[in-house]
This record gives structure tokens, C-alpha cells and sequence, in this order.
């Protein structure tokens, strides 16, 4: 074995001789030396020390979770020992090794006695095949080399590498099913009975849209936006929402086949976790006793209350978005310029986008923030627990994050803001928004295009771009000046390791969530591209081609930015498959309810089998929607708007005091105001399609994931025939030793 192979390297300041970090330093790397550890140093601008485990501490690990025959011919060298699972050991040990002050390492890198602990990035023919073939922008389209990847960075990022490849091969098939949707949007674009309605509704005076400045309008000024609306929302929308929540589950259940098959190659199909923490406390120290599980109601109530104050916080800050959008749409429509009036909701509309992505950046450091606090409040047991805590905690966050405010628009934007003479105010001056003539389904869709989009460009630049400038300005200040030689040091100056070292030092550091903010970038990216997909076809798309990056932006990131990471075991994604089960259920309620209170689907429907010239007259050769539109507006009366609004300049052609009634989007009557009988027939039909939706689509989600075996018979019959040889050998064992 190569002697100059090193586990760890430890930065420090070069502290005065006598000083009491100096002191810290000394009794930590002492404690090293007890355990039979080589420590090596190298002085440059900072104080480097190498760090290499005794032998017979791999002999440990590999005699207590070896195979069980290895044990028997006990030859097992440490080089027999993946350099992953040796920089696991090492860290195990760097990190609960206990000074005679009772510090351990994390202790004193607080205390600035040491600056960085990391493993080195090597020169290995691994690295070197990782850097060439995968992290690189060319190749992209390529496969992934996942076995090289646990080689070098271990298990738990060769299955994140795994699951993001199998999401994003399996997102290209939702893509084109959003794509197909879309385009067929774009053929109905001016066939749509409802839209040419709208564009030929040239003396249906519509209510004033503000209080002040705002003249009566006509509905077919609308005409464009009603053909947009008209191509997202139809009958394809609904068979693609259907698809989608289908789609989410199988994704979900081939997903746990391929890790059964990835996890059995690596022979950790029926890996326990515990066992191996165990033997590694054991292995730092004999004397090592448990932690015991623990519970405790009164804190679990604390943690509770304190995530359900935060909700309120996250939705208060949706409602503050609310009133921004309601306060622009006043202040646009008094300006003075033109555009700015006639687009004054849309300006509204993606102007509050972006200042929700804002939030989003802002409020993602704040969460993450709160839920680290709530997690050491509940004092986990042990770090994979505690990640688990952290992780349920920060997805619920984001979700309030990411998603209240377009739960507001999806559905309650134009439902709760009144009638004209009745409306709703926010501190009794500004009106709530509502809803286009054509429906808010538009509204949605911009809200959702643009923060995919904005999440999807700056956030990926920065998150590479970031790292970048970092390595480049480490690289240019760490570089040491040529120190003059002091006699007896010529030999020392040109040590291999220090080059080494220091460009490993330069890399930028990684700490134990690198890999996690990529999975909760992900799924999120998940949940928007499934809950409300209904509203926005073409976000699987965007997903795939974002993923066809990340996936690349992430390699990149960990073989040529970042240090090396410290190598974790797992056998599986651990709570995030949870979590893309309850988002796959999400998804269900939420595309349902996109569909039943969102869309106009449900009212066209009503309208075309209870109201319409088809039904009344019986006639067939008209299309059945006709009149739906003159049928879902309602007639309000001049002479009853509130007193403080100014009944605006009227429009050009026609005459003031022939205008004697506007209408609006509603379904009221026209003497007192009330809801007709249609408004509770649409009502009852859109909780029937809902509860009908919901059911159908649950039921399909069970039936495949019955239908669908998570583990395939191939990975069950590998393991039957194991499990078969190990006990014939040891019976052949016992026969032979009784015979001897």
C-alpha cells in the first residue's frame, strides 16, 4: 500500500506558541495519536495535517460487518476496503473523538481552533473517468456511469444521481402528453364556440373594472385573452390531469423496482443502518453505550404549534401578495399612460409573480433556518433521523412557500370579491381583483410560467455560477507567496501532498445538506410539475429540459467545484419517497379541484345539458354551447352602484343616459341580487365532478401500484438463492467438522 494515501486533511490558523487554541489543537491531535492514527504536517500559509487510520480499524469494521465466511478465514487486508467506506470510518471517528475538555472536532472548528475537515478529492482513475465522460456538458444525452459515482462519492448521491435520471427519463413521456395537450389547444385557438362568443360580444357593456378612472368596457376588447383561456382550458386539459396523476404513481412504483435492482448489485438490499452506527461507535470506543429512543408528547405539542405558527406566517405572506396585486391593479389603472390602463390586471398579475419569486429566494434561508431550530429542539437520536425531522419540516415550509399563493388564485381569486354596488374591500378602499369574463385560468398559468421559469434560469445560474466565482477567488488569494527558505527546509518545500492539499483546500467546502438542497430543489420541481399541471401543460416539459442540465450542473458541481464529499451508505432515497407519495396525492386533489373550480369546464358542461338551445329547443344543428356566455353574465343596474364611485367618462359611441345597466361575471338575479337557481346547479355539479375525479383517480393510483410489484421477481429470486447457499455451506461445515 501506497504510504502517502491520506484519509483526512485538518486546516488550522497557525496559532502563537503557548496560546490556548494552540493548546486545543494539540490535545485533539494527541487524542489521534492514542487511537494509533499517523498525523502528518505541512506548513503553508495555514497549518495542514494528514491524518491516516491504523490498519487494525478496518480489520474491525470488516470483522463485524463482514460476511459472515469472511470472518472464518480471517485474511481480510484493509486494502479489501472501499476507499469510500474507509473515509466513512475516519470521519465517524474525526468527528466523535473527545478531547480531555469534552470537545469533540465540531466543538473546536466553532471555535476557530480548527478551520475545515474534509476528504481528499484523488487522483484516482475513478475521478478522472467521472470528470471526463460525466461531468461535462457534452454529455448530456449520455448515460450515467451510477456504479463509478458510488465508487467515489458513495451510495446515497449515486441513488440521488440514479433517481433524478429515472425521473427525468420517465418526465420526457409527460412532456410530450403536456405537449400534445397544448398543441391541440393551439388548434381550437379561434374554433372555440365560447371564445367566438366573446370576440363578437360588441354591445354587451361590461361593469367598470375600478372605482375611479375606469369607463364602462366591451366584452369583445377581451377577445385575444378569451382564446388564450380557450387553449389551456378544454376537454384535452382534463384527460391530461387524468394522465398526470396516473403518471405520478407509476413513476413512483418503476422507480422502486429500479432501486430494488440498483441496491441488490450492491449487495445492500437488507442493509441495516443501525447495526452499522453501532459498530461504529464501538469501533471509536469500546465503552460506548446507546442512545436510547425517546419520546416525548410535550415536546412533539411545542414542535407542532411552532410549525403551524410558521404556516400562518408563510400563507400571511401569500395574503400580502393579495393586497399587492389589488393595490397595483388601483394604482395601473390611474396612470397615465395607456398600456399601463388597458393591461392593468396582467401587469398586476406578473409583476406579483415576480415579487413571489422574491419570497420564494428570501423565505427558503428563513425556513431552513426555523426548521434546523425545530429539529434540535426535538433532540433526534441520530443524524439520519435528524434528517429526516429536518426534511419533512422544510418540505412542508416550501410547499406553504412556493404554493399559497397560487392556491389563492387557482381558487379563491374571484370568488370572494363581491358585486358590482356589494364589493369586497381591503381596508374599506380597494377592491379584490376578479376574475376575467373568460375564467382565471389564465391567471394561473402566467403565476406558474413565469416562477418555473425564473426558478429554472437564475436559480440554476446562480447555484453554478455561485461555486464558480468562489473556486476562482480562493484560487487566486490562497495562492502562497514563495516564503524564503529557512536552512534544513529544502526538502520540505517540495512535498507531493502539499500541492495536493492546498488545491483541495481551495475547492469550496460542502457540508451535510449539499446534497440535500439538490433533493428539495427537485421535488419541488416535482410537485410543480405535477399538483397544478391541469393549469399549465407544458410545465413536465420545462422539468425535463431543466433536469437534462441539473443533472449535468450537479456533477460538475461535485467533481470539479466543491471538496469532496464525505461518502454516506444508504439503500434507498429514505424520506423522500414519502414525500413523492404524498405529493402523488397532492396532485390528485389538486388537479380535481382545478378542474371542478378553476375551469370553466364545469359550467360549459351544465350550461350545454340543462340550458342550452339543444336542450330547450332540441335543436342539432347548432353547436350546444351557444349563449353560454350572454347565460353566465349577470345585469346590474347603474342606478345601484355604492355613492363614493364615480360612474366614469362612458365609451365613444355610445350615448351616457342610454347606458342603464352593465353586466358582470356572476350568476345573480336581476331585481334582488340574489344567486338563481343555476349558480346552485353549477355548485352541485362541480362537488359531484370533484368527489367523481378524486375517487377515479385514487382508485386507478391503487390499482397501479398493485399492479406494478415494487421489487422485481429477478431481485427476489437473487436473494432466494443467497439466502439458500449460505445456509447449505454452513450445514456442509458443521457435517465436515463433525466428521473431523
Amino acid at each position: 500500500q501506497n504510504e502517502e494515501t491520506w484519509d483526512f486533511v485538518l486546516v488550522s490558523d497557525i496559532h502563537q506558541m503557548g496560546s490556548e487554541k494552540e493548546t486545543k489543537r494539540k490535545k485533539f491531535l494527541d487524542e489521534l495519536s492514542k487511537k494509533g492514527f499517523t498525523i502528518k504536517k505541512i506548513e503553508d500559509t495555514k497549518l495542514f495535517y494528514g491524518v491516516r487510520a491504523p490498519p487494525q480499524i478496518f480489520r474491525k469494521y470488516h470483522y463485524l460487518l463482514g460476511k459472515p465466511d469472511s470472518k472464518l478465514q480471517n485474511h481480510s487486508s484493509p486494502q479489501n476496503i472501499p476507499v469510500t467506506t474507509r473515509i466513512r470510518i475516519v470521519h465517524h471517528i474525526l468527528q466523535n473523538t473527545v478531547t480531555p475538555d469534552f470537545e469533540k472536532l465540531r466543538d473546536l472548528i466553532k471555535k476557530k481552533v480548527f478551520e475545515a475537515a474534509f476528504p481528499l478529492h484523488e487522483k484516482e482513475e475513478v475521478r478522472e473517468f467521472l470528470k471526463e465522460k460525466w461531468a461535462r456538458w457534452r454529455g448530456v444525452f449520455s448515460e450515467q456511469p451510477i456504479e463509478k459515482i458510488r465508487c467515489y462519492f458513495g451510495e446515497k448521491v449515486a441513488l440521488y444521481f440514479a433517481w433524478l435520471g429515472w425521473y427525468t427519463y420517465l418526465l420526457g413521456v409527460a412532456a410530450l402528453a403536456g405537449v400534445v395537450t397544448f398543441v391541440a389547444g393551439i388548434t381550437l385557438f379561434s374554433s372555440s364556440q365560447v371564445s367566438r362568443e366573446i370576440c363578437e360580444a360588441n354591445t354587451t357593456v361590461m361593469c367598470p373594472l375600478c372605482d375611479q378612472k375606469c369607463p364602462f368596457w366591451v366584452l369583445s376588447d377581451t377577445c385575444t385573452y378569451a382564446k388564450v383561456t380557450h387553449m389551456i382550458d378544454n376537454e384535452a386539459t382534463v384527460v391530461f390531469a387524468m394522465f398526470m396523476a396516473i403518471w405520478a404513481t407509476v413513476f413512483l412504483e418503476l422507480w422502486k423496482r429500479q432501486r430494488a435492482k440498483v441496491v441488490t448489485d450492491w449487495d445492500l438490499y437488507g442493509w441495516d443502518e443501525e447495526e452499522e452506527e453501532l459498530a461504529m461507535e464501538l469501533i471509536n470506543n469500546l465503552q460506548h453505550d446507546p442512545r436510547l429512543y425517546q419520546h416525548s408528547y410535550f415536546r412533539s405539542t411545542i414542535v407542532l404549534l411552532l410549525v403551524l405558527l410558521m404556516i400562518a406566517v408563510l400563507i400571511g405572506i401569500a395574503h400580502a401578495l393579495v393586497i399587492y396585486r389589488v393595490i397595483a391593479t388601483a394604482l395601473f389603472t390611474q396612470s397615465s399612460s395607456e398600456l399601463l390602463r388597458e393591461q392593468a390586471n396582467t401587469m398586476a398579475v406578473m409583476t406579483g409573480a415576480v415579487l413571489h419569486y422574491v419570497t420564494i429566494v428570501v423565505m427558503t434561508k428563513v425556513n431552513r433556518r426555523v426548521a434546523l431550530f425545530l429539529c434540535n429542539l426535538e433532540k433526534p437520536r441520530t443524524f439520519s433521523q435528524q434528517e429526516n425531522n429536518f426534511t419533512i419540516k422544510i418540505f412542508t415550509f416550501q410547499f406553504f412557500t412556493n404554493f399559497s399563493s397560487l392556491i389563492y388564485i387557482a381558487f379563491f381569486l374571484g370568488r370572494i370579491n363581491g358585486r358590482p354596488g356589494h364589493y369586497v374591500r381591503i381596508a374599506g378602499r380597494w377592491r379584490l381583483e376578479e376574475c376575467h369574463p373568460s375564467g382565471c385560468i389564465t391567471d394561473l398559468f402566467i403565476q406558474m410560467a413565469i416562477i418555473m421559469l425564473l426558478k429554472q434560469t437564475i436559480s440554476n445560474v446562480m447555484e453554478y455560477l455561485i461555486p464558480w466565482v468562489a473556486h476562482k477567488l480562493r484560487k487566486k488569494h490562497k495562492r502562497p507567496k514563495k516564503r524564503s527558505m529557512v536552512l534544513g527546509e529544502e526538502e520540505e518545500a517540495e512535498d507531493p501532498c502539499k500541492r495536493q492539499w492546498l488545491r483541495n483546500y481551495e475547492l469550496n467546502e460542502v457540508n451535510i445538506f449539499s446534497l440535500f438542497n439538490e433533493f428539495l430543489e427537485m421535488v419541488i420541481q416535482y410537485s410543480f410539475t405535477t399538483i397544478f399541471v391541469a393549469a399549465f401543460p407544458l410545465a413536465p416539459l420545462l422539468a425535463f429540459f431543466n433536469n437534462l442540465f441539473e443533472i449535468h450542473l450537479d456533477a460538475i458541481k461535485m467533481v470539479r467545484l466543491h471538496r469532496r464529499m464525505v461518502p454516506r451508505k444508504a439503500n434507498d432515497i429514505g424520506i423522500w419517497l414519502q414525500v413523492l407519495e404524498a405529493i402523488g396525492i397532492l396532485a390528485v386533489i389538486g388537479n380535481g379541484l382545478v378542474i371542478a373550480i378553476t375551469s370553466d369546464f364545469i359550467p360549459v358542461q351544465v350550461y350545454k345539458y340543462m340550458y342550452s338551445p339543444c336542450v330547450r329547443e332540441n335543436r342539432t344543428d347548432v353547436d350546444c354551447s351557444t349563449g353560454y356566455i350572454n347565460h353566465s353574465l349577470s345585469i346590474f343596474r347603474i342606478r345601484d352602484f355604492e355613492p363614493y364611485t364615480d360612474v366614469p367618462e362612458m365609451l365613444p359611441d355610445f350615448d351616457g343616459d342610454k347606458i342603464k345597466e352593465c353586466r358582470y361575471r356572476d350568476y345573480r338575479n336581476a331585481d334582488d341580487y340574489t344567486y338563481t337557481v343555476q349558480f346552485w346547479h353549477i355548485f352541485a355539479a362541480r362537488l359531484a365532478f370533484l368527489i367523481l375525479f378524486e375517487h377515479v383517480a385514487l382508485c386507478v393510483k391503487l390499482i397501479a401500484a398493485w399492479y406494478i410489484p415494487d421489487v422485481p421477481q429477478s431481485v427476489k429470486n437473487k436473494i432466494l438463492r443467497r439466502k439458500h447457499s449460505d445456509l447449505r455451506k454452513e450445514l456442509s461445515m458443521m457435517e465436515y467438522s463433525t466428521e473431523v
